[in-house]
């Protein structure tokens, strides 16, 4: 398997703002890819037992999608916009912050797996899973990245991981190194029973209230499409060749619109996010 997806023939080839100029994050952020690949990319994450069971047994019940959805996209949203948007100092504010829910986050003497969220390189695997993610909605809404612009987005989203514990030369050196990694990577994916069924939960939206479930169909359809092949036979759930045409019109509908759209438009969750980590900053608000 290659480490970024392959991508439709039909695909619209198109780049967002004047082809290949300079490189700029923000000509790869788009709100949708919150809500259409969240949650795989979630269960991406947790398909390492490690992180998997580091989440399911977490005791920081503040945090936990299953106790608080709308916080928990508020902080993952915030974590992604000062991790690719914000200053050193917004980014020395979040670590701390996060860090103090995750020294909470350690395996017990009846965890079926050893875990701790400092370890690097768990971190790493978010990261690079993060990544993967960032390329995959782009390229399935808008066609590939150009060229000159793949090694320095790569390079830029080592901050997914720097701005925690992950350090610069644990990155893999470039996008050939990172493939090499993803690989490796797919071989530590394991889905038990219990992570297997809380992650079946997720994709049926079972952290909202039932008046709140609306368009679960469309999302689980959405997430199990952004899941690679190893992570569906993982999942052990069924993918069908109508299910990935339907899959790729709503893409690529998606990426038209997000063509017609300003880029603050398409931005505008990654600056609410940070604009509000400013204000709690100025009043001395908990940051997660």
């Amino acid at each position: 398997m290659n480490a970024m997806p392959a991508v439709r023939a039909n695909t619209d080839r198109r780049r967002l703002d004047g082809g290949a100029g300079a490189f700029d994050i923000r000509d790869y952020l788009d709100n949708r890819a919150i809500l259409f690949a969240g949650t795989a990319n979630s269960i991406m994450q947790l398909s390492w037992p490690e992180i998997g069971y580091g989440v399911y047994e977490s005791k920081v019940t503040s945090g936990s999608i299953m106790y608080h959805p709308w916080k928990r996209l508020r902080t993952t949203t915030t974590y992604l916009a000062v991790a690719l948007l914000g200053t050193e100092s917004e980014r020395a504010a979040y670590r701390q912050a996060v860090n103090g829910q995750h020294r909470q986050v350690r395996s017990g003497p009846d965890s079926p797996v050893a875990y701790n969220a400092f370890s690097r390189d768990l971190q790493l695997w978010v990261a690079a899973c993060l990544y993967y993610g960032t390329v995959d909605v782009n390229e399935r809404m808008h066609g590939p990245i150009p060229a000159a612009h793949r090694e320095p987005l790569y390079r830029y989203c080592a901050r997914l991981g720097t701005t925690l514990q992950m350090r610069p030369d644990q990155w893999p050196a470039d996008t050939a190194a990172f493939a090499r990694y993803w690989q490796d990577g797919l071989e530590r994916v394991s889905i038990d029973d219990t992570i297997r069924d809380y992650f079946h939960r997720l994709m049926n939206r079972e952290f909202l209230p039932s008046w709140q479930r609306t368009g679960r169909r469309q999302a689980r359809t959405l997430t199990i499409g952004f899941l690679p092949p190893e992570f569906r036979a993982a999942l052990q759930v069924e993918w069908s060749d109508s299910d990935q045409q339907h899959f790729d019109t709503v893409l690529a509908k998606a990426g038209a619109r997000a063509r017609r759209e300003p880029r603050a438009v398409r931005n505008a969750a990654f600056t609410a996010a940070l604009t509000d980590l400013r204000a709690r900053r100025l009043l001395r608000r908990p940051l997660v």
